[in-house]
């Protein structure tokens, strides 16, 4: 190609949660350390994920809780104006989108910065502009995920939303449609529909959250319905229309539904196109990039964060970067072990998953035994009153615990000790003969526990 090629230790592509890690850590252990990434360092998650994202729901919880002071301390009422929550996510959060603190985070730590797309161009090399650089220890591939737009008639070319322009927004519509009612779906759904916006959302599965637990979903729609969305399972996209001042009309069925703006929240795909994977031995139409339990994709090659494929998290981009840092640096340390993988949807009530749902470990074959409680039933749900919808599922094979649901006001955070349960394989005889601290949301565990058959 004519290029001179830089020798350097290690060069780092893509520089999300998972790649800004790897990097960081490397360049800080006294490796010359190359980061490439063609939009924002640090990825999705401060700038139109989890950060920006949650900052919404904190806003729009609030907005909740005065609906429930009458039957708790009074009275309350609240005008919702989104105007505070978009400067919030514009000056604290993403800096109007600017990655200048943690460009120079990163250069500080003694890493060398590249703007651009950088392409795998042999083994040891990748080539980013005019620039080539020669990794003698290793390349890490950390390109994350994009939004998945399915391929519904009509709507390519139109001005629909993904996550992106969903978070950046300053003014909200009058009405959105939905597509799509996993996790970012129904979070941003209930959110818009708290600052006062007409939501429907359009699940081809026959419920929402149709990766976790029916138990669950069912009661995340119950909430949505309650904040006045419209939920249409089971039915499938086929038409998009779009059209100025009207906005879009989605045909669903023999029926369509119409809002000002239009979400697509189907899924997402690992950004493996034009990597050059090709040029290493990989698979350039794989959906991900296999790796095994030390993040080895290929010889010399690592990859982490959701272009694994393992969960489109942060924490496990940053779980993974803390596995291959280890590889590279020949540290010792535990492989990957994806048994225990917590997620949270943090819709109100949150619906916080570790391990196997029921129906995962069925497929499996295990000896399944399910604990299940109401949450509102124990001392804390009976006290919190308003907004205490909740569960506890438990899913055990014979005497382990292989799987957790925690779903309330605090189904994350509950959520911990399960993990921690499902992670050490700690015997459910052990797990009853714990203290559980009066009255708290985790001691519902207890009530599962003892209701498990």
């Amino acid at each position: 190609m004519g290029y001179v090629a830089e020798r350097v230790d290690v060069v780092v592509v893509g520089l999300g949660v998972g790649g800004e890690e790897v990097a960081g850590k490397l360049a800080e252990a006294g490796l010359a350390v190359v980061g490439i990434e063609s939009n924002l360092v640090g990825g999705e998650c401060p700038y139109w994920g989890c950060v920006p994202s949650k900052m919404m729901i904190r806003a729009g919880n609030a907005l909740a809780e005065t609906r429930r002071v009458a039957k708790l301390a009074g009275s309350a009422s609240a005008q919702p104006d989104w105007t505070p929550v978009a400067k919030r996510i514009r000056e604290e959060a993403t800096d109007d989108w600017d990655d200048t603190v943690a460009v120079d985070r990163f250069v500080g730590k003694g890493g060398r910065f590249v703007r651009g797309y950088g392409t795998l161009t042999g083994p040891r090399t990748v080539t980013v502009g005019d620039q080539e650089f020669e990794a003698t220890r290793g390349i890490v591939l950390a390109t994350g995920a994009a939004p998945a737009a399915p391929p519904i008639e009509g709507l390519a070319g139109t001005p629909y939303w993904t996550n992106r322009e969903a978070i950046e927004v300053e003014h909200l519509p009058t009405s959105l449609v939905v597509l799509g009612g996993g996790a970012i779906g129904v979070e941003l759904a209930q959110v818009f529909a708290r600052f006062g916006v007409r939501v429907t959302v359009v699940e081809a599965a026959d419920r929402l959250l149709p990766f976790d637990e029916p138990e669950a979903a069912e009661l995340v729609q119950a909430a949505l319905e309650e904040d006045g969305v419209t939920v249409r399972l089971g039915m499938h996209a086929t038409r998009v229309l779009y059209s100025e001042p009207e906005g879009f009309a989605v045909q669903i069925g023999a029926d369509s539904v119409t809002g000002d703006r239009l979400l697509v929240a189907t899924g997402r795909h690992g950004r493996v196109a034009d990597l050059g994977l090709e040029t290493v031995g990989l698979d350039p139409s794989a959906r991900e990039i296999a790796t095994d339990e030390r993040m080895r994709a290929a010889d010399g090659i690592w990859a982490v964060g959701d272009v694994v494929g393992h969960g489109a998290f942060t924490h496990m981009a940053m779980y993974e970067a803390g596995v291959a840092i280890r590889d590279i640096l020949g540290q010792e340390g535990p492989p990957a072990d994806y048994r225990a993988v917590p997620r949270v949807t943090f819709t109100d009530p949150e619906v916080g998953s570790v391990g196997l749902t029921e129906a995962e470990a069925r497929d499996r074959g295990l000896n399944v035994r399910v604990g299940l409680t109401d949450l509102t039933t124990s001392a804390r749900g009976w006290i919190h009153k308003e907004g205490n919808a909740g569960l506890i599922k438990l899913i055990g094979d014979g005497d382990t615990l292989v799987g957790a649901t925690s779903v309330g006001p605090m189904g994350g955070e509950v959520l911990s000790m399960l993990t921690l349960a499902v992670h050490a394989r700690v015997p459910l005889p052990q797990l009853r003969s714990m203290i559980y601290a009066y009255p708290t949301f985790h001691r519902a565990v207890e009530d599962a526990l003892r209701n498990l058959t």
